[in-house]
């Protein structure tokens, strides 16, 4: 067996070897390539497996022409209703200030979905208020009910929205429920069962035992959106997954604070939309009918667009757009993200809109379900304190919004977390709100996050132990997985 070494060690070469060519015809970051190349040919056998794991960012799905085949009907429709409204409104009316309209037109181009008008938008940043209005809205479907999340856990909630979903399948509503493979991990058949039993059809994005060899590098490609359409007119996003512990109802993890949000009108066609891609995805059926797009009226006047973003994208449009949004503060920007890991670009947005004299303020949490996470967050903290950013970590419960307010204009508010996996490997969806009102009321809730929470100061970052130094330094190594 004096042989074996010797062919251990030209085995490992031959497959680092397929694998750097690989790595290099994929044209990434040059620094992530140079990583990636040295862990597969330095750490034999754990490099490959991490490469197999984390390395693809890419997930092949043809939704171009279904989004421009919504976007001109939704064209047509808006022109109904507001000629029904409003017979003297004009498109001139509508247009944004020249800043936003770049913003506007940059992801309207980059995700072929255009902005919408009379919208009607209201915002939930307490967990009870979000479950009373989804609940509302379930119990009054008499059509369909279309629902996806990342995470749907098996526990007192979940078993409530089982059986409220079951209850409405019973009654003649059609219901789709779209999950994660990996987020509802815990999930077993006997809890599916009864759902599949009463007519719900369940599916799950990219279940492990399902993959095929060629999807084989793309099983860490995750469908981290919360989306729910009910009859094609009221739609749900934002943060909040199904499970006691998003209700404040986990000892340990009490209270949860997420954002999201209910809208009626024409921006629900569009969360059909990118329903009906994740589901054909999933399930390969078609959901083209008419009775899933129906004609919008007005029902106010909040201008929204949304951006579904994911590895199924040719660039990083949520990078691209949050570049834009920086660039165009004036006077504040507030952020809010659970998870805090920021490529170069993003850091150097935030610097540069502090040197632009931008106020920004940065809140984060002080408590996580993601220790790494929460440690490679603070490396950065020197080089943004020294550049000016305020930054706030809330202690008081579990923060888990995600929200961008820019001058009081205009937000963003969505399921990404502002790091390399909302960037490049997750699915998100994220909605810019042109509405000074919701922006407004989006501020106020970051402020009082700002008061609940404790300001980092010059001497909290420099007076850090060598072992904390040490602990933060390797967690941002890990920064492209987070």
């Amino acid at each position: 067996m004096t042989w074996l070494p010797t062919v251990l060690v030209e085995l490992h070469f031959l497959i680092a070897g397929v694998l750097v060519i690989r790595i290099l015809r994929r044209r990434d970051e040059p620094t992530a390539m140079i990583a990636w190349i040295l862990a597969v040919i330095t750490l034999p056998a754990v490099g490959m497996v991490l490469y197999w794991v984390f390395g693809s960012g890419r997930l092949r799905r043809k939704v171009g022409r279904r989004r421009r085949r919504v976007a001109h009907l939704l064209q047509s429709l808006q022109v109904q209703a507001r000629e029904r409204t409003d017979p003297h409104s004009s498109a001139e009316a509508q247009t944004l200030p020249e800043d936003l309209a770049g913003v506007e037109q940059l992801g309207a181009r980059l995700s072929q979905m255009p902005v919408t008008t009379g919208n009607d938008v209201r915002v939930f940043t307490d967990a009870e208020e979000t479950h009373a209005a989804l609940d509302e809205a379930l119990r009054t479907a008499r059509d369909h009910i279309h629902l996806e999340y990342y995470i749907w856990q098996p526990d007192e909630t979940g078993r409530y929205y089982r059986q409220l979903l079951i209850d409405r399948a019973r009654a003649g509503v059609k219901v789709r429920l779209l999950l994660d493979a990996v987020g509802c991990w815990r999930l077993r058949e006997g809890f599916v069962r009864p759902l599949r039993g009463a007519g719900v059809q369940v599916a799950f994005f990219t279940p492990l035992h399902q993959l095929r060899v060629r999807k084989l590098w793309s099983l860490h490609l995750r469908n981290h959106r919360k989306i729910a359409v009910i009859d094609g007119r009221i739609a749900f996003m934002g943060s909040q997954n199904i499970g006691d512990e998003y209700r404040g109802r986990a000892h340990d993890r009490t209270p949860w604070h997420d954002a999201h949000l209910r809208i009626c009108g024409p921006t629900s066609t569009l969360l059909q939309q990118v329903f009906a891609e994740d589901w054909y995805f999933a399930a390969r059926e078609r959901l083209d009918h008419d009775v899933y797009f129906p004609v919008q009226e007005a029902a106010g006047s909040s201008r929204v667009q949304i951006l579904p973003t994911g590895p199924d994208q040719p660039t990083s449009i949520l990078g691209q757009v949050l570049f834009a949004v920086v660039a165009s503060a004036r006077e504040s920007l507030r952020i809010v993200t659970p998870y805090f890991v920021p490529d170069a670009a993003v850091r150097w947005a935030l610097m540069h809109a502090c040197y632009r004299g931008v106020r920004v303020r940065l809140v984060l949490p002080t408590r996580s379900d993601s220790a790494l996470a929460l440690w490679a967050a603070r490396s950065f903290y020197s080089e943004l304190v020294a550049a000016g950013v305020e930054i706030v970590e809330y202690d008081a419960g579990v923060l888990h919004a995600k929200i961008i307010t820019v001058d009081d204009r205009y937000a963003l508010l969505g399921s990404a977390n502002m790091d390399a996996r909302s960037f490049r490997l997750n699915f998100e969806v994220t909605s810019l709100l042109y509405d000074h009102a919701v922006a407004g009321a989006l501020t106020h809730v970051i402020d009082a996050y700002c008061d609940g929470g404790r300001r980092i100061m010059p001497h909290d970052v420099w007076s850090k132990g060598a072992l904390r130094q040490l602990g933060e330094g390797v967690a941002r190594l890990f920064a492209p997985l987070l």
